[in-house]
């Protein structure tokens, strides 16, 4: 919870995918010194990503994703859907294949 609203703080300055890709690149540090030093990294306005990470507006957010992934079925991260079916946990090589073909 505490890092999906850090990254949608973070997309409110339009670096979502910036701090998602440096969280998942580094899972053994999560803590938040770590998150404060990415955060400084991206150039973050700090306080703005402070107060924003823990809005209100941000857990609403958070939360509401959440029970729309649980009622899903999502079961773990990450999950794609492709033709209404789920495939969790890391693509393997034949799903990156059949998404780059279409098929």
């Amino acid at each position: 919870m505490a890092l999906a609203c850090a990254a949608e703080a973070a997309a409110l300055q339009g670096r979502f995918w910036e701090l998602h890709d440096a969280l998942y690149a580094d899972q053994g540090r999560l803590d938040d010194p770590h998150l404060w030093q990415r955060a400084r990294e991206l150039g973050l306005d700090l306080d703005r990503f402070q107060a924003d990470r823990r809005s209100e507006e941000i857990a609403t957010r958070v939360r509401r994703d959440f029970d729309s992934g649980i009622r899903a079925g999502v079961v773990t991260t990450p999950t794609l859907f492709i033709d209404n079916e789920a495939h969790g946990g890391i693509p393997d090589q034949a799903l990156l294949a059949q998404l780059a073909t279409g098929d």
